[in-house]
């Protein structure tokens, strides 16, 4: 049986909302948190357009360890401080690169990448345990539209880790 791809909105403030009932659909109630990571990427790799590469990097033992992603191969480990990942979680906050080649000490794991996003995941005392990293080749691929509604997904995310 074939199915029907699903038809994205192209209009930021209809997408996030329906990717956040759709991840929430996919994870509440299911307790493998890296399946649910895993669901997540695809969810994201296949509704975002003009992107190269969506998923997770987990802090284990004082870094950042690559977790369930879609895209070509990335960068296994990650210093906190490093990077646009570890920039992210050395200042607990979302970092919008709007041209990855102008962040200093950025890690070219894909040389297409020209753009990213990268979001804190914290479990339910504030501690940041990971990121969501989005990568695009285009320039200026994402904006303020995007980082709320990541930080929204980040949020239905963070619920597993309460």
């Amino acid at each position: 049986m074939e199915m029907a791809a699903i038809q994205y909105p192209t209009e930021k403030d209809k997408l996030y909302p329906l990717l956040a009932a759709q991840l929430r659909g996919l994870i509440e109630g299911v307790p493998h948190k890296t399946a649910n990571l895993a669901n997540a990427s695809a969810l994201l790799f296949d509704a975002l357009t003009q992107i190269n590469w969506a998923g997770f990097y987990l802090m284990k033992e004082g870094q950042l360890v690559l977790g369930p992603f879609q895209g070509k191969p990335a960068c296994i480990e990650i210093a906190v401080g490093r990077g646009v990942c570890g920039t992210a979680v050395a200042q607990n906050r979302t970092q919008l690169v709007k041209n990855v080649h102008e962040f200093p000490g950025h890690i070219p794991c894909d040389s297409a990448s020209n753009s990213e996003i990268v979001v804190p995941i914290h479990n339910g005392i504030g501690e940041v345990i990971g990121v969501l990293d989005i990568d695009s080749p285009i320039f200026e691929r994402f904006d303020e539209e995007d980082q709320k509604g990541l930080e929204a997904l980040v949020r239905i995310i963070e619920t597993m880790y309460q």
